[in-house]
């Protein structure tokens, strides 16, 4: 483990559970999250839980997430969020240009760095997602496609409101398919991205900076993929779903 980025494992339980089915999922979670935890856990369920997971985890080492946020402060955007609401909530991290968000809203380049600076501007932490889709991958221009989506997003912040973001790589190919990008895979890409920061910044910046991988992550590749050396822990989406298999990857982020 990389001593100066401490390990994050999000959950990102997207469009899933009853506020009823998520207060019992972060109740299991509570209850056998260990005692020794030297990572950070995260979770982002449903806007309507919100209010009820802030409140289960006061106190607690789970920090909690919203899925999305509307680049605005207030206005006519019947059924949107603003980061002031969910500051007053008492949210911590807000997930920002996730890969379905971005394929199923069309959410461009230009409307993700709106979104993260309203993000920064609310006192929020970002969880900035990038990654490139099977066409991208299989004509092997996914560092371009990447480079790009870092350029028109994210490089425009001065490095004090940088050193705020996370960053998350999810290879759009990987996004609840099964398949899981390899280790290799993550890792060559988590390299790139560090070495990107650090030309667009410096050193420091880039070794201090968590970059994510999400893809379907599973108990049973979590520590194979958090033991290569950029990635920093994991986004997780269907196998957080489940409070035995989720305490086992962060147990694999933790160990």
């Amino acid at each position: 483990m990389n001593e100066i980025r401490k390990k994050i494992v999000a959950a990102n339980w997207k469009m899933n559970t009853t506020v009823t089915q998520g207060e019992k999922l972060v109740e299991d979670i509570l209850l056998h999250l260990p005692g020794e935890l030297n990572c950070t856990v995260i979770i982002a369920p449903p806007f309507t839980h919100l209010p009820m997971l802030v409140k289960k985890v006061e106190g607690t080492k789970i920090c909690s997430a919203a899925q999305n946020c509307h680049q605005d402060k207030s206005g006519a955007f019947t059924g949107e969020i603003s980061v002031d609401m969910l500051s007053d909530l008492g949210v911590n991290y807000v997930i920002i240009g996730h890969s379905e968000r971005r394929q199923l809203f069309h959410e461009d380049n230009e409307i993700i760095k709106l979104k993260l600076d309203a993000v920064l501007a609310a006192g929020l932490l970002p969880i900035f997602c990038c990654g490139e889709p099977l066409d991208i991958r299989e004509s092997e221009t996914q560092n371009i496609f990447v480079h790009q989506q870092l350029e028109e997003s994210l490089f425009h912040l001065h490095k004090d409101d940088f050193a705020k973001v996370c960053i998350a790589y999810e290879p759009i190919w990987a996004i609840g398919t099964g398949v899981t990008a390899s280790p290799e895979q993550a890792q060559e890409m988590h390299m790139f991205i560090r070495d990107k920061i650090a030309i667009r910044y410096n050193k420091f910046v880039s070794e201090t900076t968590r970059i994510l991988y999400g893809g379907s992550i599973k108990a049973d590749n979590a520590k194979t993929l958090f033991s290569q050396d950029d990635v920093d822990g994991g986004l997780v989406g269907g196998a957080s779903l489940n409070s035995a298999g989720f305490l086992d990857i962060i147990r694999a982020a933790c160990g």
